[in-house]
Parts: structure tokens; sequence; C-alpha cells
């Protein structure tokens, strides 16, 4: 199978750059372009108050101030955003591979899948973290998310685990512990 258009969901963690090397890798195998994709999370905006600042006791400057201040933070992590997605457009023009970016204030998931159809991508490349039981129930899972709601296939990169003590090299040893 030879994938044509592939999105890769990038962000600010060391996982992304393993992601980003592997969609890299098959876009230059396959001859493919690529869709550097970032999202920016629903708690990076939040709505403007739509109530009257006395109503709970506030006054009309700090609602202001901190509506200033939440715009501001917004921005920051636009430029972030547009910056990380500037860097990894450049490395893949440099290693011959043609990228668009792409970013959007949405839940991770969804914007990858939105994206993704929007996009006609025909594979998407994803990190995971290996969240499981609780924290994967309360802050959930974006390659789960992505796994089964996406319109293409889908690659999922697993983040490195820690080595147990068994697969520790042995000191003084060029091999390790089966």
């Amino acid at each position: 199978m030879s994938f044509k258009r592939i999105l890769v969901a990038v962000d600010h963690t060391a996982l992304s750059q393993a992601v980003f090397k592997q969609a890299l890798e098959l876009a230059q195998t396959n001859q493919s372009k690529l869709l550097l994709c970032h999202c920016l999370t629903a708690d990076v905006v939040t709505a403007s108050p739509t109530f009257a600042a006395g109503e709970l006791g506030l006054s009309a400057h700090f609602v202001s101030q901190t509506h200033q201040a939440q715009h501001i933070y917004l921005e920051q992590q636009t430029q972030a955003a547009k910056a990380l997605l500037d860097h990894y457009s450049e490395t893949a023009m440099h290693q011959g591979v043609a990228a668009e970016t792409n970013y959007r204030v949405a839940d991770p998931g969804q914007g990858l899948c939105e994206a993704a159809k929007s996009w006609n991508a025909d594979l998407i490349v994803v990190g995971r973290r290996g969240r499981k039981g609780l924290t994967e129930a309360i802050l959930g899972s974006v390659s789960n998310y992505v796994l089964h709601h996406a319109p293409c296939a889908v690659l999922i990169i697993q983040a490195p685990t820690a080595q147990t003590p068994a697969e520790m090299p042995v000191e003084g040893s060029d091999r390790q512990l089966a």
C-alpha cells in the first residue's frame, strides 16, 4: 500500500520528533506530501465572560485585564505552534518532501480527524504516550480517539518505555540480558 497524503500530528514533545521522523521516512519512500498538524487545546481559548462584572462582585477593570491576559496567552500559543510547524516544514523541505502546515483550536483527536478528512489524507501518523487505566480515562488518549474515528489508515508510534532491570546492559558487557 502506498500513502500519498500523510497527516503528521506534532506537538512540543520528544515523542513528536519520533513521529515526524517516521512520517518523513514514509513520505520519502512513497514520494508523498505531508500535512503537519498541531491542535491548540480548548483550555488555551477561554470564552469571554458573558456575565456583567457586577453580578459576581468583580470590577469591570479586573474582567478586562483577565480577558487581555487570555488574549495574550492565546497569541503566544499560536506563535509557538506556527514556529513548531515551520521548523518541521523546513526540515521536510530540506529532505525533499513537500509539506503543508495546519494548526487549529480543537480537541486534538477531533481536530486531527477533521484535518485528515478535509485534506483527504490517506494516513495519519500520531504518537502514543502509553497512558493506561485511570490516567487515560481522566486525560484521554488522542491516539485512541484517532484510531477509532479517523477517515483513513492510522500509524501509531509508541513512546519508548523505560528499561526494566532485566533489559539494562550488564556493566562491562556489550550485551543485554534476555
